[in-house]
């Protein structure tokens, strides 16, 4: 529900901004455009780890939505999830709204979007850098798969150690 209204405020700001989504998907170098993805995701996974290893579990708390969401599904119910999310998410936030506000304040949308974060700096910080890494991304390549497999890769990687991880005995 929630990706089906990201999609449709995606649409109609392109509507707005009179922009032909489509033009956002070309593929210069296919390549290139999965390297950028497939390491700007790979990236982010082990920033994530080395802050896991040194800030306190409290401080990067979401509430368990993440756990709750991934917890318990099939791997390829992660997997759509994932790919839905990063699909429907950059259409809006890198295909729309950075055309026109730039990767700044899209970055802060974005952190601000992911309210269950917001209760800690730590998660905040990391949703914009990621967010402006996306950006980033996209601006260099001049195509919206960048950031989609980025996001992608991350979310899938992510939903994955939710689910899989052993819960520690108290």
């Amino acid at each position: 529900m929630t990706q089906a209204l990201t999609l449709a405020f995606a649409l109609i700001i392109f509507l707005f901004q009179r922009q032909n989504p489509l033009r956002l998907f070309h593929i210069p170098h296919p390549g290139t455009a999965a390297a950028w993805g497939i390491g700007f995701g790979a990236a982010v996974l082990l920033a994530d780890m080395l802050v896991s290893r040194w800030v306190p579990e409290e401080a990067a708390d979401d509430g368990g939505i993440n756990k709750m969401l991934f917890g318990n599904r099939a791997v390829w119910h992660i997997a759509l999830i994932s790919a839905v999310a990063a699909l429907c998410e950059e259409l809006l936030f890198r295909g729309a709204v950075q055309h026109a506000w730039g990767p700044y304040w899209t970055s802060i949308l974005f952190a601000a979007i992911h309210v269950r974060y917001l209760r800690h700096w730590v998660p905040t910080g990391l949703v914009f850098g990621i967010s402006y890494g996306l950006g980033w991304i996209y601006q260099e390549t001049g195509t919206l798969w960048c950031p989609i497999l980025a996001h992608f890769v991350i979310d899938l990687v992510m939903g994955l150690i939710l689910r899989f991880r052993k819960e520690e005995a108290s």
